[in-house]
């Protein structure tokens, strides 16, 4: 597997941000109600990721190891002020109700970590890739979350699609459950944001747990076990 592959499938599946690392689970569970808000979020955060390891892998010989971590933290502030304005300006209604969790990216300890452990000792397009698959992963997850959430709190996927894509988008909502269903609150309420993370992060141990016996069964098959040399003869 080449390096760069091993980046991707690191931050989609292997060490995920949300998923393995628990990182970032303020903001991942508390604005998942919507696929929309999932996926504003997510995305938000995967551009700070990309544009904030790419900086950070710049100057990271300019930069002494003393003051490292407060210039990361300046880098992250600046472009996350940047993409927050950025919103307001052009996404205002999504930016209304995904609201200070926008600012609060730069305490993202997914952030800081990857700046830290890899873009400041890696090249700007390793740094890069690094950024856009952990932030990939973790869009995923606030996607999948949302969807769960909305689906069974609401009966429905992509409601309020306008804010993100436009008016044009005001169709876009599936009403999969009916239109009259009444929904099941908890699921959009907090707890209902718990309860699901901890089905995703069942369901991923499952799948790492039967592929992990999978490639051990499949070892035993390959052992070629070699028969005993005779002993040798005076």
């Amino acid at each position: 597997m080449s390096d760069n592959a091993k980046i991707f499938r690191e931050g989609l599946w292997n060490n995920n941000a949300g998923l393995v690392q628990l990182l970032g689970l303020c903001p991942l569970l508390a604005v998942t109600s919507t696929v929309i808000n999932g996926l504003g979020l997510g995305l938000a955060t995967m551009a700070t990721l990309v544009l904030s390891n790419s900086v950070v892998s710049m100057i990271r010989h300019v930069v002494r190891p003393e003051i490292r971590i407060p210039v990361f933290v300046l880098v992250i502030a600046a472009i996350v002020t940047s993409i927050e304005l950025a919103m307001s300006a052009w996404l205002h209604g999504l930016y209304t109700i995904l609201g200070i969790f926008i600012p609060l990216i730069v305490t993202n300890c997914a952030i800081i970590g990857r700046a830290e452990a890899f873009a400041s000792k890696n090249n700007v397009k390793q740094a890069a890739l690094d950024g856009f698959a952990m932030g990939l992963g973790f869009t995923l997850l606030l996607v999948v979350l949302g969807g769960m959430r909305e689906l069974i709190g609401m009966g429905t996927l992509f409601s309020q699609a306008h804010l993100m894509f436009g008016e044009a988008a005001r169709g876009m909502t599936l009403h999969l459950m009916g239109e009259d269903y009444r929904g099941f609150l908890l699921a959009i309420l907090p707890p209902g944001a718990f309860f699901g993370m901890g089905i995703l992060i069942v369901v991923k141990n499952l799948i790492d747990q039967r592929r992990k016996d999978k490639v051990s069964s499949l070892a035993t098959i390959k052992v070629v076990v070699e028969p005993a040399q005779p002993p040798a003869t005076s």
